[in-house]
């Protein structure tokens, strides 16, 4: 702020004079004198009511800021007119204090009242100076206490009404420290260095910044912190205090000329101000403490003119040295401020008026309409129809409201759905676009193909010797001529019950998961969407009852369609590895033996997903080169019958040749012979393969490997048929198609099919009425402060 705009010094008016032109003089300076105590008066109880109501209006203030013992409480005081032994408390440390000073010619000693916290009011007035610091040091105390910090933003307001204080405004900060204090935390000085900021950020307020005589302008710890805030110190006042400590040093007036302009380190248009006051803390009266202030200015001046040789530039310097000077200028600054301000004021004050009284009006009809249960039923049902067509809409694919804000990747999703890994899967699944957040339908679509690829990357488990033997021997003993096959089918239907059944059961968790996130999404659609097909979507802001309740419902409804949906593909699981069932022994399905079936599930499963995110999870088809770090399900299923098998030795010359039990593969097919000729010799058969399992040799290892190879195949089957065939219809059918169909008639059912009373329990909740109602009184308080506010600018606008 350049302050080459400072007051001047009335011209005097000639003797000569005629007696009307004097009376017109005094007149216009009354009427000024008048017109700027009213608008002065005006702005104090505008900013009263934004500290009590926490308006956020940009109203002109002054800001003190400067480090400790930079001498800020040395200056209100003496703004003030009168000692408060302000210092003693410390007040700098802990909150910023509004000090609100009115010129009361008819007081000749000063009253001064705290505004009452959360409050536009102000207590009793307080005359002892002793009290003032005592009741500043127990409000700052009592609110740390509460808030358990170690300083606070939030101000203390204290109006000042005396007879030799200017009409000023000026909120007093937190000094700056570099170190915390003993018993302080370490952060103290962070803290007060941020509030501080804050304070000092918004551009309606004037900085007053305070810095030491004896500190060099280049080695200034805190001036950087006020160009951060102020580059080009446009409305910044310096004050350089403590100036007596630095006249002693002074013998040449080109020494005090290039101390006094600055050059160099504060630009060409701003101009510093150099203050002393007393630095006696004696107890003295009002009178004298005033009497003392004006004695140092004048001490000041009489140095510099008589103790320098050649003295000062008084032309260009003399207005900015003083005490005195400092005061008349700020008090001309704040009410310029104040008479260009009025105007944006007055229409930003017309405005809040009008936005508190619609929320009077609203807060009205909400305490009408807990009397009113059609009203509520109507605007909660037309709520709640416009979340379920907001949760479809997410689902069919939507981009609004923000993905990058509000979609999750799949790390984040089983992080916080609290299921980490797919149960029985070492290596980490990452599936297509696993990096991009999305939700809705298209995050259903990333689970729904992280669990195919979890589950083709499950293989048949080894199955021992033992276990062999003994399901091959039951099988032999029932007669007919399959019992290798049968053997082999019955362990892989046990490992495929095993295994895939946890895979089902997550990825119905993980499904609903995504889903139950579509209500806080749907939530946010409706605030940006009043109106849906042309209705109101109902106004239920506020009733806090009824929206724990929907979403309770909504939950409800996500979780038993888990649980449906669990029971569903269980029970498909359960149809596929049924000892009826023939998926075992179907040969025209996409897994074999031979690899052209193998990869053309991988064809088909890689193209019908995309890969839209930056990482390549999906290995080039025919990388040969690669191939034991293929991801996609198809590969994965070939990987896992080769990992699992024990290639089968080549049979032994010992085993029966003459049909009793040979075992062959035809076209990758393994298929039984000999057995179906002469079924009279099963019984011999029986013993012939109880003898191969037990026995340690090549023909035992056949047999066995031949049974591993065959269950591994019949496994692949399984899976292959209950992912590709069963599980993605139902899981899209269980899960989507009821929440686009069945959610709205769901939600009514529960939260609307009930009596008026047990409705009514969603919004009339012990005390919610009391809530209400104090919220309206709050409301109805803030209007009418405010309204009065406006009706004075009103008044202050016709006076410019």
């Amino acid at each position: 702020m350049a302050t080459t705009n400072h007051l001047q010094t009335p011209t005097k008016t000639p003797s000569n004079d005629k007696l009307s032109s004097s009376s017109r003089k005094h007149h216009q300076t009354t009427v000024s004198s008048s017109s700027q105590k009213s608008r002065f008066e005006a702005y104090n109880r505008l900013q009263s009511a934004a500290v009590a109501f926490g308006e956020k209006l940009p109203i002109p203030e002054i800001v003190a800021i400067g480090g400790q013992s930079d001498g800020k409480s040395s200056l209100l005081e003496a703004l003030l007119g009168f000692r408060f032994n302000v210092r003693e408390v410390e007040m700098g440390t802990r909150r910023p204090l509004i000090l609100q000073m009115v010129h009361d010619p008819t007081a000749a000693d000063p009253r001064c009242r705290f505004q009452e916290e959360d409050s536009e009011d102000y207590g009793s007035p307080i005359v002892l100076s002793s009290e003032i610091a005592d009741t500043i040091k127990s409000r700052t105390e009592a609110l740390l206490k509460k808030t358990r910090t170690a300083v606070s933003s939030k101000p203390i307001v204290m109006r000042a009404e005396y007879a030799h204080c200017p009409n000023l405004t000026i909120i007093d900060t937190p000094g700056f420290v570099l170190k915390a204090k003993k018993g302080e935390p370490e952060s103290t000085p962070e803290e007060i260095l941020s509030m501080v900021k804050s304070l000092a950020s918004p551009p309606h307020r004037i900085l007053v910044f305070l810095q030491q005589s004896s500190v060099e302008w280049c080695s200034s710890l805190w001036l950087d912190t006020i160009r951060e805030i102020d580059p080009t110190f446009r409305r910044t006042l310096i004050v350089v205090s403590k100036f007596d400590n630095r006249l002693k040093e002074f013998t040449e007036r080109w020494e005090v000329d290039r101390y006094l302009s600055a050059s160099g380190y504060l630009g060409e248009n701003t101009q510093p101000f150099f203050v002393a006051l007393p630095k006696e803390r004696t107890t003295v009266s009002n009178d004298e403490f005033r009497r003392q202030i004006s004695q140092v200015d004048s001490d000041v001046i009489r140095h510099l003119k008589d103790n320098v040789k050649g003295g000062y530039d008084e032309e260009k310097y003399k207005s900015h040295i003083g005490f005195g000077c400092l005061r008349d200028y700020l008090e001309a600054e704040l009410q310029k401020r104040y008479k260009e301000a009025a105007p944006a004021t007055l229409a930003l004050l017309e405005q809040r008026c009008s936005e508190v009284t619609a929320q009077l009006n609203i807060m009205d009809s909400k305490l009408q309409a807990t009397s009113d249960v059609a009203h509520l039923r109507r605007s909660s049902m037309l709520f709640a129809s416009s979340i379920c067509n907001h949760v479809g809409a997410l689902i069919d694919g939507a981009a609004d409201p923000d993905p990058e804000q509000w979609g999750k990747t799949t790390e984040e999703e089983k992080s916080e759905s609290g299921m980490t890994s797919w149960p029985g899967v070492m290596s980490g699944i990452k599936p297509p676009n696993s990096t991009l957040r999305l939700y809705g339908g298209a995050a259903f679509e990333r689970v729904m193909h992280e669990f195919s690829c979890a589950a083709y990357s499950v293989k048949c488990p080894p199955v021992s010797r033992e276990k062999v033997a003994n399901i091959i021997l039951a099988h032999a003993g029932r007669g007919g001529g399959r019992g290798i096959t049968e053997a082999a089918a019955e362990i892989a239907r046990a490992a495929a019950k095993s295994w895939l059944a946890p895979l089902l059961d997550t990825a119905c968790e993980r499904l609903a998961f995504v889903l139950k996130n579509l209500f806080d999404l749907a939530m946010e659609k409706n605030q940006h969407h009043h109106f849906d097909y042309g209705k109101s979507t109902g106004d239920m802001d506020g009733y806090v009852g009824f929206q724990a309740a929907l979403r309770r419902s909504y939950n409800c409804f996500i979780e038993d369609l888990a649980k449906q949906c669990k029971q569903l593909v269980r029970h498909h699981l359960d149809s596929v590895t049924s000892p009826y069932s023939q998926v075992c022994y179907e040969t025209d399905l996409s897994y074999g033996t031979g690899p052209n079936s193998t990869f053309r599930y991988q064809t088909s499963a890689t193209s019908a997903y995309l890969e839209l995110s930056d990482q390549e999870n999906i290995p080039p088809e025919n990388n040969n080169n690669n191939k034991d770090q293929e991801t996609t399900p198809g590969k994965l299923l070939k990987a896992a019958g080769e990992a699992s098998m024990t290639v089968p030795e080549t049979p032994s010359p010992d085993q029966p040749r003459d049909g009793s039990f040979v075992i062959k593969k035809e076209h990758g097919n393994i298929i039984e012979g000999g057995a179906r000729k002469r079924h009279h010799r099963m019984h011999n058969n029986n013993n012939q393969v109880l003898s191969n399992v037990s026995q340690n040799g090549s023909q035992a290892g056949s047999t066995y490997s031949e049974i591993c190879l065959s269950a591994a195949q019949h496994f692949a089957r399984i899976r292959e048929v209950l992912v590709e065939r069963s599980v993605t219809s139902a899981l899209n059918s269980g899960f989507l198609t009821p929440c686009r169909e069945r959610l709205m008639v769901a939600l009514g059912l529960e939260l609307f099919a009930v009596n008026d009373e047990k409705f009514m329990d969603m919004f009339v909740a012990p005390g919610a009425i009391d809530i209400l109602q104090n919220e309206r009184q709050s409301l109805h308080k803030r209007q009418k402060i405010l309204h009065s506010c406006l009706t004075e600018f009103k008044s202050v606008a016709r006076s410019l």
